[in-house]
């Protein structure tokens, strides 16, 4: 990927139309509201901008989504990808089109030869900080939906704020959101303060079962898919569970363990000490320092004597 600046990039969208964002593989809150925010501007400007139906998209980011998503790709579009950080992660069904991703916008510094060109700040917390630095330099006009999109991708990508990855530009980028008409407090509720009954039910089951390794630092939680049927969970319900092994006291190491249809899926939270990116590359996966994951064959035994194995190999006494 040719790396270019923010107003390189801003040049080339103003120069040209016809766009198509493609969001990643389960979509977060950054992923969505990245893509809604940058099609939503580009609209403004008078350019053709749709996101591509992820068919993962779930009913909590529905409402960034309506109206502008398309089931097709064209032939002539200019395809873009936000907060995707690698080829693997493009969502199901447009696997064909990774040789013809032309511009990346993101925030991990992984698989910096995925895509033709584009902009990657692996300061940033969030996707989208850069994605509203952009709507600036191409002097977009920005709504209040518009800035909902961009505040529920910063906010989420950073915990509401809690994370070590959050900066002063963070959270300036926040302010703004604000100053744009962005109803800070219902994106909050909605994301943040309220859970279903399932979830409940799941918050105690993995307060029941999570184990704890080399002096109570390190917390393995796992979710096998026997009780995601059994509570009716949702991938609303559990957006946000990667956390919960590092909210408990003294847990510097927090891993989550599913059941996906890929294998065993592994999600790592970690205290600044550690660095859960060089963790989860020993696996092939890769993140933040703060946050990373991967993916391994098989089910939640392989994964858990496989994220065991590299917790070792990078030197955590067990």
């Amino acid at each position: 990927m040719k790396q270019r600046t923010i107003p390189e990039i801003a040049a080339y969208l103003l120069q040209n139309d016809n766009y198509i964002m493609l969001t990643h593989r389960r979509p977060d809150g950054d992923t969505v509201g990245c893509a809604a925010a940058l099609c939503g501007g580009l609209r403004a400007l008078g350019k053709r901008a749709e996101v591509w139906e992820n068919p993962q998209f779930t009913e909590k980011y529905r409402p960034y989504l309506d109206g502008l998503t398309t089931e097709t790709i064209p032939d002539d579009a200019i395809l873009i990808v936000v907060d995707i950080a690698t080829a693997g992660l493009l969502p199901y069904g447009s696997e064909d089109y990774v040789n013809r991703i032309d511009l990346r916008i993101d925030h991990h510094g992984r698989d910096m030869a995925f895509g033709k060109e584009g902009f990657v700040d692996s300061s940033a917390a969030a996707c989208g900080e850069i994605v509203l630095d952009l709507l600036e330099s191409m002097n977009a006009p920005i709504d209040k939906r518009i800035a909902e999109a961009l505040y529920c991708a910063i906010a989420t990508d950073t915990g509401c704020f809690r994370y070590s990855n959050v900066t002063a530009k963070t959270l300036r980028a926040a302010a703004k959101c604000k100053d744009y008409g962005a109803d800070t407090f219902a994106v909050n509720r909605v994301m943040f303060l309220t859970k279903r009954l399932a979830r409940l039910k799941l918050d105690a089951y993995l307060t029941e079962t999570t184990k704890f390794y080399a002096g109570g630092e390190v917390a393995i939680s796992q979710i096998p898919a026997r009780v995601i049927d059994e509570f009716g969970i949702t991938e609303d319900d559990i957006d946000d569970i990667s956390g919960f092994g590092r909210e408990i006291e003294g847990v510097k190491i927090g891993v989550m363990l599913r059941e996906v249809s890929e294998g065993g899926k592994i999600s790592v939270r970690t205290a600044p000490e550690y660095d859960a990116a060089a963790i989860c590359t020993v696996l092939g996966g890769g993140g933040h320092r703060a946050a990373a994951g991967a993916t391994v064959p098989g089910g939640i035994d392989e994964a858990k004597a496989a994220i065991l194995r590299a917790l070792e190999e990078s030197g955590v006494a067990l």
